[in-house]
């Protein structure tokens, strides 16, 4: 006969094994994997960046117009070209101007010829009141006509002096037709590109009215020359100076131009955005192969080397939380341990580590990666490999 077990234990012995089956599945500590990083020592750098996107610009950038307005008779230039400085760009009419130089320069011919001829006669007249003056001292002429020689030499005298001043008179007028002349033509002030014509030959052009901006005639950059200006948050100015290294990223780019120096720090803040007061840095490209290929109006971001150091250790700014502990892999128990540490300087990169954690000890590398892992869990390393990486 079959051996009956009483209902009333069997109902006990259910309950009994689903709560420890309940409380094995609450208490329960899955063992995760992990990316562990392998602590050890190496440069550190204390970097600030931009916090909006700066642009490259050209060191000398002119907007170039005539000084009088008029119609283009001559456009000499098309926009790219390459271009020397002093020479003429474009030209409005100015036949009137070239024909009033060419009277001036006529009137000084003849004002020349006058003062030669009277100074001339100056020199005569001077000559024969000396001869009088002698013959007068041997009796041989009268006082009366040396003195009317005297007087005519005098007067000839002041007729050449007239006859000079008159001359200088017209060597000025000349110097005002060709100022006149001038403000009818557009130099380039150096060697440049042209990157933008808004003239036509034919066409009429003016300069711009005081207070009312419009369009240059022609826009000159100096390409040979480019620099970098980018807003820094206030926060990150203070320890920022003239000449510090920075490194230029560009997206156009792949590679970082870091033979970079800070030109210009502003000596004011924006406050165009009220929650982001920014100070604006220029920053000076002078390595001729970062110049290579730049134009102005390309985006770039900057990076400011404050300070660098060989740090004894060192772990990823990723592996730090909240801003004071990491978590350590002990080997033994297999768990991670929070353990507090003081940092020095750090980056986005790496976190100097002035104490609290020895060179060889793992932590888990990715601290905000890695989800609902804290103090005292279970893990195993992911990937020995990647465990050492960085060292």
């Amino acid at each position: 006969m079959p051996l009956r077990i009483p209902r009333k234990i069997l109902i006990t012995a259910f309950v009994l094994l689903s709560g420890l089956a309940l409380y094995a599945y609450l208490t329960f500590t899955p063992i995760l994997e992990v990316s562990l990083y392998t602590v050890s020592g190496g440069p550190v750098e204390n970097r600030v960046a931009n916090t909006r996107v700066g642009a490259v610009k050209a060191c000398r950038r002119s907007l170039l117009a005539p000084a009088i307005g008029g119609e283009v008779a001559r456009l000499n230039i098309r926009e790219g070209d390459a271009v020397k400085a002093g020479q003429v760009l474009l030209e409005i009419w100015n036949e009137d101007s070239k024909a009033r130089l060419e009277l001036a320069r006529i009137q000084l011919e003849a004002a020349e010829a006058r003062v030669r001829e009277a100074c001339s006669m100056a020199k005569g007249a001077l000559r024969e009141a000396k001869r009088l003056e002698k013959l007068l001292s041997e009796h041989l002429v009268s006082e009366e006509v040396v003195d009317r020689a005297g007087t005519e030499a005098e007067t000839s005298q002041a007729s050449c002096e007239a006859a000079r001043s008159t001359a200088r008179v017209s060597a000025a007028q000349i110097g005002v037709e060709e100022s006149n002349l001038e403000r009818t033509l557009v130099k380039a002030p150096y060697d440049g590109v042209i990157a933008e014509i808004n003239a036509e030959l034919g066409g009429y052009v003016t300069p711009s009215p005081p207070g009312i901006p419009t369009l240059p005639a022609i826009d000159l950059l100096d390409l040979s020359c480019l620099y970098v200006t980018a807003p820094i948050d206030e926060v990150d100015a203070p320890p920022v100076r003239l000449g510090m290294p920075v490194c230029v990223s560009m997206d156009a780019f792949t590679e970082k131009r870091c033979n970079a120096t800070v030109r210009r720090i502003a000596p004011y803040i924006l406050d165009t955005e009220k929650q982001a007061r920014t100070v604006e840095v220029e920053v000076a490209l002078e390595d001729p192969e970062d110049l290579r290929g730049l134009l102005p109006g390309y985006s770039a971001d900057i990076e400011i080397l404050l300070e660098s150091r060989e740090a004894r250790v060192r772990i990823p700014a990723t592996a730090l939380n909240e801003g004071k502990y990491v978590l350590v892999y002990d080997e033994t128990a297999g768990r991670l341990i929070q353990r507090e540490i003081t940092t020095g300087i750090a980056n986005w990169e790496y976190v100097e580590v002035l104490s609290g954690l020895q060179p060889g000890e793992r932590i888990m590398a990715d601290a905000a990666g890695e989800v609902e892992i804290g103090a005292d869990q279970r893990v195993r390393p992911a990937d020995e490999g990647a465990a050492t990486e960085g060292k």
